[in-house]
């Protein structure tokens, strides 16, 4: 059984950052759990350009009130606390904080280690998972 809690992940490895977002990574590939979980926070006003080339991504809404723009068709959906979107197309997106931050609980498959940096084109190398 595996038993975190946020307290014991902030300001450790598993806590990653960059401009506009923070990601707090609690389950993750050495868990041996087939997927990784993180509590993710958008910064107000950001406005993060992200594609997951190699990762299928679900993410679910807490806080805040953004949305997420599907590049490949131009359509926008609102996200607020109780939305959830799943990125099953490995789906160029670009993700905005509107309102407050947005905090999202979000899951990857294939699970990532936590040690990753999102490329120029905003996915992760498959490689790092």
């Amino acid at each position: 059984m595996i038993v975190r809690k946020l307290a014991e992940i902030l300001n450790t490895w598993r806590h990653a950052s960059g401009e506009g977002w923070e990601s707090r990574r609690i389950v993750l590939a050495d868990d041996k759990m087939g997927y990784s979980m993180h509590d993710t926070l958008v910064k107000e006003g950001a406005e993060l350009h992200l594609e997951y080339k190699n990762h299928l991504e679900a993410n679910y809404c807490i806080e805040g009130i953004g949305e997420v723009e599907n590049v490949a068709t131009g359509e926008r959906h609102p996200i607020q606390p109780g939305t959830l979107y799943a990125l099953d197309n490995h789906d160029k997106h670009i993700l905005r904080a509107i309102k407050g931050d947005l905090r999202l609980i979000c899951a990857f498959s294939p699970a990532l280690s936590g040690r990753e940096t999102h490329d120029a084109d905003g996915s992760y190398n498959a490689a790092e998972s």
